[in-house]
C-alpha cells in the first residue's frame, strides 16, 4: 500500500529546482526548451506510476490518469511554468503534490478516476495571455484574440506554438477533456504576506479576486523642455501620473487592489513634454460591485486628470474577468483538511478560476515566506509544505472516494 508522502512531493520539487532552475531563479518559461525538460520531468515521474495513461490535449495540457471504479473523474494539478527567474514553488507545488495524490490513489479500493493536469502556460510570461491551457479546457478562449500576440523577440504565438505541437486554431478543442470531469483541486502557495504573518500552515481558498485591466492613452502635446513655460503646457505624462495616484486611493477606499504596472511617454526623451502618455491600470477586487466603482471611479479621475492638463484620454480594455467563487461544499471540505480554520480569498488568479466557471473546484494554500513570489527568493517552510501537502492530500482523497460531492 502505497501512502501519500509529503517528503517525496518535496523531494521532486528539489530535483525539478535542479534541472530547471538556478542563481537567478526558475527558468521554466512556457513554449520553451526549459519548460519541455521540466514536462520530461513530470513525465518520467508519471511513468513509474502503474495503470496511469498520459495524453496531451490540442492546448498543450497534459493529462495523466489513473481510471477509478465509482463515477466522475477528479482532477487535480496546476501548472510548471514559471515568470522569468521566477519561484521553485509557484504552480509545481500543485503539480507534484497532485502528483504525490496518484501515487496515493493506486492503494485506495474504490474511488473515483483521479487525473493529474498540467496546465499549459498558466503565467503568460512570453505573450502576456495568461491561463492560456486553463482557459481553453473552460471554454473560454478565443484564437483570435492572441493570434496577434508576439514575445519579446517579434515572434508570433501562432509560429511558437506550432514548434511545440499546439495549432492556436484547435486549442478550444481540449474543452472536450472537461466532459468527464466532476471537480477539479489545485494546491498553491498564497503568493501575499497574510498565512506567514498569522502563523497558519494550511488555508482553504474561497474564490479568486475579479480583474479590470484597462490602458489609458492621454493625448497632450509635446512640446520643448526648456522653452515652455509651466503653465502653458498639457504634459500627458503629469495626467497619467496624477491618474496613477488616483489609482492607489481608490483601491484603499474600497479594500481592494489597484496597480499601474507600466507608463509608456512619448516622445520619451529628457528635452521633450510628453505629449502622449500610455498608463496601463489593474484593478482587482473580491466582489463585483466593488469592482466596477472602482473602473468608474478610475475612469472618472483619468478624465479629470487630463482635464486638469489640458489633454484628452480614451480607455480600452486589455483583459478582463469576473470574480469567482469557488465550490461552497469543497471549500467547506478543504477547511476540514486543512484543520487551521482559515479561508482567504486569492488575490492572484490561477487555472482554478477559469475551470471553476464551468466545474466544482477548490483551492488551498501554503504560506509565502515574505509574502514573496514570482522571485528567486520564493519559499516555504519545509515544515509548512509538508503539513499542505498532507491536508490537500486528504481533501483529494476524501472526493476521489465520493465523500465529497456524493
Amino acid at each position: 500500500m502505497t501512502a501519500l508522502d509529503p517528503r517525496r512531493a518535496i523531494a521532486d520539487l528539489r530535483e525539478l529546482d535542479r534541472l530547471t532552475g538556478g542563481p537567478d531563479g526558475a527558468r521554466r518559461v512556457c513554449w520553451t526548451d526549459e519548460w519541455q525538460r521540466a514536462r520530461r520531468f513530470l513525465r518520467e515521474r508519471l511513468d513509474e506510476i502503474e495503470g496511469v495513461a498520459v495524453d496531451v490535449d490540442e492546448a498543450g495540457n497534459i493529462w495523466a490518469t489513473l481510471p477509478g471504479d465509482l463515477e466522475g473523474e477528479l482532477a487535480v494539478g496546476s501548472h510548471v511554468d514559471s515568470v522569468p527567474d521566477g519561484g521553485w514553488l509557484d504552480g509545481a507545488l500543485g503539480v507534484m503534490a497532485a502528483l504525490e495524490v496518484l501515487r496515493a490513489a493506486v492503494a485506495e479500493r474504490r474511488r473515483r478516476a483521479v487525473t493529474l493536469v498540467d496546465f499549459a502556460d498558466e503565467e503568460g510570461a512570453r505573450f502576456g495571455r495568461s491561463l492560456f491551457g486553463s482557459s481553453a479546457v473552460a471554454g473560454t478562449l478565443d484564437p483570435r484574440s492572441v493570434e496577434d500576440l508576439r514575445d519579446s523577440e517579434g515572434r508570433p504565438i501562432r509560429e511558437v506554438l506550432a514548434e511545440q505541437g499546439v495549432d492556436l486554431d484547435r486549442a478550444p478543442a481540449a474543452a472536450a477533456r472537461r466532459e468527464p470531469l466532476m471537480a477539479y483541486l489545485e494546491l498553491h502557495i498564497e503568493q501575499g504576506p497574510v498565512l506567514e504573518r498569522e502563523g497558519i500552515p494550511v488555508a482553504a481558498v474561497s474564490g479568486t479576486f475579479g480583474v479590470e485591466r484597462h490602458r489609458f492613452r492621454f493625448e497632450g502635446q509635446a512640446s520643448h523642455a526648456g522653452t515652455t513655460p509651466m503653465d502653458m503646457r498639457r504634459d500627458a505624462g503629469l495626467a497619467a501620473a496624477r491618474t496613477a495616484l488616483a489609482v492607489e486611493e481608490i483601491a484603499r477606499r474600497h479594500e481592494g487592489v489597484g496597480t499601474c504596472g507600466r507608463i509608456a511617454l512619448a516622445p520619451g526623451i529628457p528635452t521633450a513634454v510628453p505629449g502622449r502618455a500610455d498608463l496601463l491600470v489593474d484593478l482587482r477586487h473580491a466582489r463585483a460591485d466593488p469592482l466596477a466603482e472602482m473602473l468608474a471611479e478610475t475612469r472618472a479621475a483619468a478624465h479629470e486628470a487630463a482635464a486638469a492638463r489640458g489633454c484628452t484620454v480614451d480607455d480600452s480594455e486589455v483583459w478582463r474577468i469576473e470574480p469567482i467563487a469557488f465550490d461552497e461544499r469543497l471549500v467547506a471540505a478543504a477547511l476540514e483538511a486543512a484543520g487551521t480554520g482559515r479561508t482567504l480569498p486569492s488575490g492572484a488568479l490561477h487555472d482554478a478560476s477559469e475551470m471553476a466557471r464551468r466545474i466544482p473546484v477548490a483551492m488551498m494554500f501554503a504560506p509565502s515566506a515574505g509574502g514573496i513570489s514570482h522571485a528567486k527568493e520564493e519559499d516555504t517552510p519545509e515544515p509548512d509544505l509538508e503539513r499542505a501537502i498532507e491536508a490537500f492530500g486528504r481533501l483529494a482523497l476524501r472526493v476521489a472516494r465520493g465523500e465529497v460531492l456524493g
